[in-house]
């Protein structure tokens, strides 16, 4: 049973490999069409086009790992159907929960790459991707992120705070921070041009002029730097630049604490880290939906019909997993049915098929 095992997963992963390196490849020239568009725009010219897309394909690599698992793994075992090696394996005995355990023996590596590559490989390369494309657009202000016209706003106990415009190397234009008491009394506003981030929680506030409101009369004063502490962190701002669902799990949690202490909505957060979580394990399921796919007999349709509904099944996927997100948020669901509901009824989808199968 060994040595079948091996043979099973040196097949699987060999067309999984070919089929993830043909998916990376069409996708990436796709998102070039897509920004040959943009090329002429200011400085961005071809070269900046392509640093763009070659900066995105960590992204792309951690979105298509369950599609080519699946495809991959169907493509495989259909093989071993045409040419009657799946017949003779199971005639000698092979379960089908053994040759299960041998795909996913090879899906258990592939979903710790994927993980992998979704947490440290494509936040901070599609963080660039965007500076880059930023940069190079012939943006006078250099703005990556203003969350509404107005700016990005926050609250921390008792403080609002209002940052108009974040560059792309993080710093603040434009502060306005509005301290009120326990009474909701208003009782200072503090303005300041510029800030950079100084570390432990510490933002260095230039040209600040201070205006506090007394009972009974008002003080304006002006300083050149003014040390601000504040739970904001850098990494939160990265949710401007780039989509929660690209973040990495730590930026997530900042986000989820910052805003949850100021009493705001953290659903989209919430949903994209428990997202985040399970889709390595969607690479494992959607081998296991291949499997009863793959067992059809060649009459009932050949091995081009077999890729082309793998390709169906990963996209109806892909799609069902963004659905349910917005209407998590929309509907505010409970995060982890969000995010795991697809997961699950295609789990059960694998299940049931099979269970059919092996009943006829």
């Amino acid at each position: 049973m060994r040595t079948l095992t091996r043979y099973i997963g040196r097949d699987v992963l060999a067309s999984t490999l070919l089929i993830f390196l043909a998916l990376i490849g069409l996708f990436t020239f796709f998102d070039l069409i897509n920004e040959m568009r943009d090329v002429g725009r200011g400085n961005y010219g071809l070269t900046n086009a392509l640093l763009f897309v070659a900066l995105h394909i960590p992204s792309r690599i951690y979105e298509l790992f369950p599609v080519a698992a699946l495809i991959g793994t169907l493509f495989a075992i259909s093989q071993f159907v045409a040419n009657s090696e799946f017949t003779v394996m199971r005639a000698s005995g092979a379960s089908i929960v053994q040759v299960g355990w041998a795909v996913l023996r090879v899906g258990i590596p592939l979903a710790i790459a994927t993980f992998l590559a979704g947490e440290y490989v494509a936040p901070p390369a599609e963080r660039l991707a965007q500076n880059v494309r930023t940069a190079a657009m012939g943006n006078v202000t250099g703005v990556v992120a203003q969350q509404f016209e107005s700016g990005f706003w926050f609250k921390q106990d008792y403080t609002f705070v209002n940052i108009r415009t974040v560059l792309a190397d993080m710093t603040l234009v434009g502060v306005r921070i509005y301290e009120f008491d326990r009474d909701l009394r208003l009782t200072a506003v503090r303005s300041a041009e510029s800030g950079r981030f100084a570390g432990d929680g510490r933002w260095q506030l230039d040209k600040v002029s201070v205006t506090e409101i007394g009972r009974d009369a008002t003080t304006v004063s002006s300083m050149p730097t003014w040390m601000w502490q504040s739970v904001l962190q850098p990494s939160i701002l990265t949710v401007y630049q780039v989509a929660p669902e690209r973040l990495a799990l730590s930026t997530l949690y900042d986000n989820i604490r910052v805003l949850g202490t100021g009493a705001q909505k953290t659903s989209r957060f919430e949903i994209a880290l428990w997202s985040k979580i399970l889709y390595p394990v969607a690479v494992l399921v959607m081998m296991l939906l291949a499997l009863p796919f793959a067992q059809f007999q060649r009459r009932q349709g050949g091995v081009g019909f077999r890729i082309f509904a793998g390709t169906m099944l990963g996209l109806a996927f892909w799609l069902i997993e963004r659905l349910f997100a917005y209407l998590g948020v929309l509907n505010d669901w409970t995060p982890l049915f969000a995010a795991a509901f697809p997961l699950v009824g295609f789990t059960l989808l694998a299940v049931g098929i099979q269970y059919w199968i092996e009943r006829r």
